[in-house]
């Protein structure tokens, strides 16, 4: 194989590999989310309250680490 045939086929594996970096990123968030939406429930759940307020705040605590580790993967 020449220099030239193994920089083309270089070159058309860029667009896969930005594409399956930036959809592993929004299964990442949905993964973070919902894992801390869960655990919320959960305790709620266990507590018995009326309000779920635990669901509520852990969700936020979600997508905050959520964009917080967009914002970094996105820095590389």
């Amino acid at each position: 194989m020449t220099k030239n045939e193994q920089k083309d086929e270089d070159n058309s594996r860029k667009p896969v590999n930005s594409y399956i970096k930036y959809s592993s990123i929004g299964f990442q968030m949905i993964a973070t989310i919902g894992i801390t939406t869960f655990i919320g429930y959960k305790i709620d759940a266990s507590m018995h309250h009326q309000t779920q307020w635990v669901t509520a705040v852990l969700a936020l605590i979600g997508v905050f680490i959520s964009l917080y580790l967009v914002i970094n993967s996105l820095k590389d």
